[in-house]
């Protein structure tokens, strides 16, 4: 059984990077989007077992519900340890393998999600999809607990690190659906400009964003 888990913060929170760009309730209209584009993804993939968004807020929560997610309330509010409380809830109910994967990869399609677990060797591991700019935007471990999570800036090099200390097989996936994570004005750019139709691309061509972003 693979779970996969999405940690999500509480919408007053999310997003406040882009604060000079999108006023409060565009940030929370995205976060609901990019959101709702990453668990269809993770709903279409076949190796993923369970589904859970683990998260402060009451509106996340009910999202997740009604995507046929399980709704885990966040105890801990901190994204590392909420992904520890997340992934030992589904490592008690017997999970081989743990996805953490976060919201703001809209771009992300089944087919990768599939491809990253195809990855797997070994019979202590991780995959990793490192986003752009040396984060993790996926990591796969097996099992569940291998690793501490290590979330935030400059975690891919401390995830290699510490999956290599513990002496776990390593793989690195590059897609690029797992690779755009939105955090500044220029993600949401490159976003509003790649091909495709997802949800979140429709609000940010909707937004204007490309126009926004020049006055910025």
């Amino acid at each position: 059984m693979i779970a996969a888990i999405i940690p999500v913060k509480a919408l007053p929170l999310a997003k406040s990077r882009l604060g000079a760009l999108l006023s409060g309730p565009e940030r929370r209209a995205l976060v609901l989007a990019m959101l709702g584009d990453v668990l269809a993804a993770v709903g279409a993939a076949r190796g993923i077992d369970h589904i859970g968004v683990i998260s402060a807020d009451p509106t996340v929560l009910t999202l997740a519900n009604a995507r046929g997610a399980e709704a885990l309330p966040d105890h801990a509010h901190d994204l590392n340890a909420a992904l520890t409380q997340a992934v030992g809830h589904y490592a008690a109910r017997g999970a081989a393998a743990a996805l953490a994967l976060p919201a703001d990869i809209p771009l992300v399609q089944s087919r990768e999600i599939d491809g990253l677990i195809a990855a797997r060797t070994a019979a202590r591991g991780m995959v990793i999809a490192p986003s752009r700019d040396g984060g993790t935007n996926a990591l796969l471990a097996w099992p569940p607990l291998a690793l501490p999570f290590l979330f935030g800036v400059g975690s891919q090099a401390r995830h290699l690190a510490a999956a290599r200390q513990r002496g776990l097989a390593v793989r690195e996936f590059h897609t690029p659906g797992m690779e755009l994570d939105v955090d500044r004005p220029d993600d949401l750019l490159l976003l509003a400009e790649t091909d495709g139709d997802t949800q979140t691309q429709r609000l940010v061509r909707e937004l204007c964003v490309a126009e926004r972003v020049m006055c910025v």
